[in-house]
């Protein structure tokens, strides 16, 4: 009886596809991301829970297929069902794809501990008459079965019941391991004693066996574990050469056939009359047919994204003129009730300025992220990396690539950690240096902003068109990688094509609601901070002669009787006092000095303020333009007035310009701590701010030098 004082370790173990983060996001009642393509955790998620007043630690492991240690999923996978103990090992199975699941499920039975087998998504099994002897099921596979519909959450409760029942009795496998032919089984034997004979200290039976097995198939883990037993290491070489010579076939291929045998027993006996991927298989391929076209899958594809954005501007634009008309009326209410002075400015030109200016496309991020995960859910993101792979292969990236680039249309930090599962060091290091070119959530905010401020009838297609760019940015950066620093043949891309689904309300409003608490997350944040200290930096120092010479020039005219001519040299000359008061600013100092560099792109010290600041996050451009631009600026105004005078200071050229370089300049901060980690050198993420900021500057400079030739 396990201890009520401890918690229950237990381990949720399937493939991708099966469905076992939404059926562990039901049991935690938590909005973890889940997608429709392999791999989608790439880390061990750690949840911690009370089932029936027992604690409980669940983790959940990545999406494989076996316990081999070929890709980082399996290894993470395995060295953590391997080195930390489980009180019970969660196998999730697709009840629609269960010899592919079953095949994960022979390994597991060898590891020796309780496992319970969960046949998940048994809705859409049963939708079809389909039955499944889960009795015969259960016998043949030593431990209970559970059926569970994961994404409506149907079948928690017995899954609990059973998850305390086999942890707390220690419930193992009845069957302990695979029968496999006399003469593999008398190798393994052999190889298992010798491994006892080594390892006194562990005499577990289980243990000793998964050992042999892995060493006779080739295991490069467990080899080099094993490495220092040179007799061991020729008695495995000379037992796999005669398997091998037995059976005409290799001996990782001879324990494969032993394995899909079993499988095909458990299928035999437990689906006497049923073929339950037909009917899928068919909906399946005839969507294919449409979506995976050569001639029209690839416009289908260019046709759902300028629908995407075309979307997330149009549909976007009324919840922003409410929230913008809400920010207005609240900075006046503000303003009315703080006295004239340093705290009224910090809180209304400063943080109200600052964040509202950003707030404002919460609708955008939220509708994005939308389409995101329908695209996700439904499986058609898988497909899309499928049908670009050649497409891709041409610039040098691979077709896994996809994926981590369509995701950094939401961030970046996670689309360079999703490289993990691209298994080609040449094309995962490629990907992790293009993916900041990729237009992310944090940049969309300016593009709206420019597009609505430069080219308001075609705002959409102009963002659209941004996007588009960014994806070419990032299929040139990938060609000059892939001929100048990462040189190298392409590998082949194999994927899995998972099943059309419908997705639930439940799952899309959940990845939305995630999203955007995220992204306001970071407004109470980064861009919160962000704001106050562009405000003092503009701020100060406030000791200036020209100041004093224009407020005594504004409170002469003041002196005089009204008129338009009055009111319009005054209005001048405190815009005249904004600008003189910012540039003697910190802010404005740092900003001249550097603006040099930009002067060949037509970009005043104004514009280098914002570039300066998005060094940091890129939401902070709009931000900085904010706080700058409330200078002069009458109170009730927010986002329309800074769209007003964001268009007299540039023109649509420069404007432009100004766009490509905001899409492809060095990263945020956290994007390249991330490639830091996960290239594991600052040499790498050095490079990345200097590659990008490069291809920024020349492409900037291109959209003004040849773009001014037909102006």
């Amino acid at each position: 009886m396990t201890d009520q004082a401890q918690p229950l370790r237990v381990a949720f173990v399937g493939n991708p596809n099966s469905g076992k983060t939404a059926l562990l996001n039901k049991l935690v009642a938590k909005k973890a991301p889940v997608g429709n393509y392999p791999r989608v955790t790439v880390s061990v998620r750690e949840e911690k829970i009370e089932l029936d007043g027992q604690p409980v630690i669940l983790h959940d492991l990545p999406g494989l297929y076996s316990l081999n240690s070929r890709t980082p999923e399996e290894k993470v996978a395995r060295d953590y069902l391997i080195n930390e103990h489980s009180d019970v090992i969660v196998n999730v199975i697709d009840a629609g794809n269960l010899e592919r699941s079953f095949f994960l499920s022979t390994q597991l039975i060898e590891l020796g501990r309780p496992v319970v087998y969960v046949l998940n998504m048994i809705d859409e099994i049963e939708r079809r008459g389909a039955k499944i002897d889960t009795s015969t099921l259960s016998q043949l596979l030593g431990g209970p079965i559970v059926k569970t519909a994961g994404r409506k959450g149907t079948g928690l409760d017995e899954l609990k019941k059973t998850i305390i029942k086999s942890a707390k009795e220690n419930q193992k496998t009845t069957r302990s391991f695979i029968n496999f032919d006399m003469h593999v089984e008398n190798a393994v034997q052999r190889v298992q004693d010798l491994i006892g004979e080594l390892h006194p200290a562990n005499q577990d039976v289980e243990t000793n066996r998964w050992m042999a097995i892995k060493l006779l198939e080739g295991d490069d883990e467990i080899l080099r574990q094993e490495g220092e037993h040179d007799h061991l290491i020729e008695m495995v070489r000379r037992e796999g050469v005669d398997l091998a010579n037995e059976h005409g076939q290799s001996c990782n291929t001879v324990f494969a056939d032993a394995r899909y045998g079993f499988v095909n027993s458990l299928l035999e006996e437990s689906l006497p009359k049923n073929d339950l991927g037909s009917h899928r298989q068919k909906i399946t391929h005839t969507l294919d047919e449409v979506f995976l076209n050569r001639y029209f899958g690839l416009p289908i594809f260019i046709g759902l994204l300028w629908l995407m954005f075309q979307a997330t501007f149009s549909l976007g634009e009324v919840p922003m003129d409410w929230i913008d008309t809400g920010v207005g009326a609240f900075g006046e209410a503000v303003s009315a009730s703080l006295p004239e002075g340093m705290v009224h400015d910090l809180v209304v030109d400063g943080i109200i300025a600052g964040v509202g200016g950003t707030i404002i496309f919460l609708p955008n991020i939220v509708i994005l992220f939308f389409f995101m995960a329908l695209f996700s859910e439904t499986g058609y993101l898988a497909r899309a990396a499928f049908l670009m792979d050649r497409i891709m292969h041409i610039f040098g990236l691979h077709g896994k690539a996809l994926i981590p680039m369509v995701m950094g249309f939401g961030c970046n930090v996670p689309a360079v950690m999703a490289a993990r599962t691209i298994e080609s060091d040449r094309a995962r290091m490629i990907t992790i240096l293009v993916n900041p070119f990729m237009l992310c959530a944090a940049r969309l905010p300016v593009f709206i902003l420019f597009s609505g401020a430069f080219f308001a009838e075609s705002a959409g297609t102009v963002v659209f068109a941004m996007y588009m760019l960014s994806i070419m940015g990032a299929m040139l950066g990938a060609v000059i990688l892939s001929k100048f620093v990462f040189r190298g043949e392409n590998e082949a891309f194999v994927m899995e094509l998972p099943p059309y689904r419908l997705p639930t309300a439940r799952s899309i409003v959940a990845h939305m609601w995630d999203k955007g608490m995220n992204f306001l997350k970071k407004i109470a944040g980064i861009i919160l901070v962000g704001s106050i200290v562009l405000w003092f930096a503009q701020e100060f120092p406030q000791n200036s002669v020209a100041l004093d010479k224009i407020d005594q020039e504004i409170t002469t005219l003041q002196q005089q009787p009204e008129s338009k001519s009055r009111n319009e040299a005054i209005s001048a000359l405190e815009l005249k006092r904004g600008e003189e008061h910012l540039s003697g600013s910190f802010l404005g100092q740092i900003s001249q000095t550097v603006a040099p560099v930009f002067a060949p792109l037509d970009f005043n010290w104004k514009d280098t303020v914002a570039i300066l600041t998005g060094l940091v996050a890129k939401e902070v451009v709009v931000a900085s333009y904010a706080v700058i631009y409330s200078q002069g600026e009458d109170e009730s105004e927010e986002s329309a007035s800074l769209r007003t005078v964001l268009a007299s200071t540039m023109t649509p050229l420069v404007a432009m310009a100004f766009m490509v370089f905001a899409l492809f300049y060095a990263p945020c901060l956290a994007t390249i701590a991330t490639i830091k980690s996960e290239t594991g050198s600052w040499k790498w993420a050095g490079f990345s701010v200097v590659f990008s900021t490069m291809i920024a500057y020349t492409l900037a400079f291109s959209v003004v030098t040849i773009g001014g030739m037909f102006v």
